[in-house]
């Protein structure tokens, strides 16, 4: 059996998590919108379309923002189609996904939708066909109290007060060749700061996004963040990040994922820091790592210009669910500088929830460790002393072991999350005595058939499990993690 150790001291801090790490995104595409959250003729639905079933789901997770519209979608959308009487609303092309846009939902909506969600709005401003003009109206129209053109607009269609939406994208990935409207790092960094202006000008409290690089295999990373950053550094406080992961043929090097997703980080935490010192600045540049997921990119195809089609609806299997762990447990690792963090998609469209139209609703295997993750991820990370066994991946040499740990002060309980990625059982032994003495309140483990997925016919194919826990009070502890296996670890002071 594999050895590995962690000592854990209280004092050895990272930093506290911000609330915004447990977000998620919902973009106009495939069906996370129409028959996904709206869906006027389900037997569910609320009085506004909105399904009940998903909702409850949702409330479930425990997510602090959602981000909208998009996505690709953002970069062709004018969010004044979507607003008014949805009898006068026009029908549209949406060149990124090859898609039908009813603009039967849009920013009104989505408000009400997030108020009954229990979540807030993280907006984006389209800086494709978008101008900075554009994006001040839609700050405009969701912010300033009233007694302007758009302010009063937004009254006249139902919402007298303010949305107050204070978190803003600045486009999205518009490194990407794919985007509509294209920039390269010196457009988009003017085009993002003279948005910006406009933006702060009509409300001085919001804070804005920058695009980063979409992808580490762009020609441009991690050149585009540098010049981004430095366009924008007086002006924005965040960087977005992406970053999604595939299994392509071998399940170590895609359990490992994390280790790539670490060094991510980290090369763009160096990236931040120099063009700090470049503008002799006294603020950080920190991150928004507003999409990540597990995503089987490009298998899937649709028929163009349908209207909210099946498509990227990946079926996640335990293997996934697992990797997608050692991913959240990376964000929480960097806390001090990754403060916001959503999950791309919520509903359908590579997301942890699946729906029936008419029919259904499943949580997929995903599902439970963001669960467990928004639930037990709250208070101050904390830097461990780690000890474990490694083995060559595609990435290098690869501890076997992936873990976070938090210390809730408040709610005075330490929660280990623990990975083993090893193809045979783990030893893990914690040390928590500058804790004192602590009982072991519960442990959760998802393992077992990696290829398992949950289907409306078998919706518990994968569930966490509990297991034993060590009685009275202890200042160590050893627990046995099997082979590939997730685990949530609770201790209460």
């Amino acid at each position: 059996m594999k050895q590995a150790k962690l000592h854990v001291e209280k004092d050895f801090r990272v930093a506290q998590v911000d609330d915004r790490l447990f977000s998620s995104f919902l973009e106009h595409l495939g069906r996370a919108i129409y028959t996904g959250i709206y869906e006027p003729e389900h037997p569910l639905a609320d009085a506004n379309g909105y399904r009940t079933d998903v909702l409850k789901l949702i409330q479930q997770l425990g997510i602090s923002h959602i981000r909208y519209p998009g996505g690709n979608f953002l970069s062709g959308y004018d969010w004044k189609d979507g607003i008014g009487p949805k009898a006068e609303r026009p029908r549209r092309l949406d060149l990124a996904w090859h898609t039908i846009e009813s603009n039967q939902f849009g920013i009104d909506e989505f408000y009400d939708w997030s108020q009954k969600a229990g979540t807030q709005i993280m907006g984006a401003v389209n800086m494709g066909t978008g101008t900075p003009k554009d994006a001040g109206q839609l700050v405009e129209y969701c912010n300033y109290p009233g007694g302007t053109y758009w302010s009063d607009l937004r009254a006249k269609n139902g919402h007298k007060d303010p949305l107050n939406i204070k978190l803003w994208c600045i486009g999205n990935e518009m490194d990407g060749e794919w985007q509509i409207c294209h920039l390269d790092a010196d457009d988009y960094g003017k085009k993002a700061v003279e948005a910006a202006k406009i933006m702060r000008w009509i409300d001085d409290s919001i804070e804005l996004v920058a695009c980063g690089s979409a992808s580490t295999m762009q020609k441009t990373y991690p050149e585009w963040d540098r010049k981004v950053m430095e366009y924008t550094y007086d002006y924005v406080d965040y960087l977005s990040l992406h970053r999604y992961y595939e299994n392509e043929g071998n399940d170590f090097d895609f359990l490992a994922s994390f280790v790539d997703m670490d060094r991510f980080i980290h090369t763009l935490e160096g990236t931040a820091d120099y063009v700090k010192a470049l503008k002799r600045g006294s603020k950080d540049i920190n991150f928004s790592f507003d999409e990540w997921n597990v995503w089987y990119q490009l298998k899937q195809k649709a028929h163009p210009w349908q209207e909210a089609p099946e498509i990227l609806e990946d079926h996640y299997t335990l293997l996934d669910a697992l990797v997608f762990a050692g991913m959240s447990m990376t964000l929480l690792n960097h806390a001090d500088r990754v403060k916001i963090a959503c999950l791309a998609q919520l509903v359908n469209v590579i997301a942890p929830i699946f729906t029936k139209k008419g029919g259904g609703v499943l949580k997929q295997s995903i599902f439970y460790p963001f669960a467990y993750l928004s639930k037990y991820g709250r208070g101050t990370v904390l830097k461990p002393v780690v000890t474990a066994p490694a083995a060559e991946s595609r990435y290098g040499e690869t501890p076997l072991l992936q873990q976070s740990v938090v210390y809730n002060e408040q709610e005075k309980t330490v929660t280990v999350f623990a990975l083993n990625i090893g193809a045979e059982e783990m030893q893990l032994t914690l040390n928590l005595r500058s804790f004192g003495e602590v009982t072991m309140q519960e442990h959760i483990c998802m393992a077992g058939d990696l290829s398992a997925v949950n289907t409306f016919a078998q919706p518990d194919a994968v569930v966490p499990k509990q297991l034993p826990v060590q009685q009275g009070t202890l200042r160590t502890c050893d627990v046995v993690l099997p082979p590939q296996s997730y685990h949530v670890l609770r201790f209460k002071l």
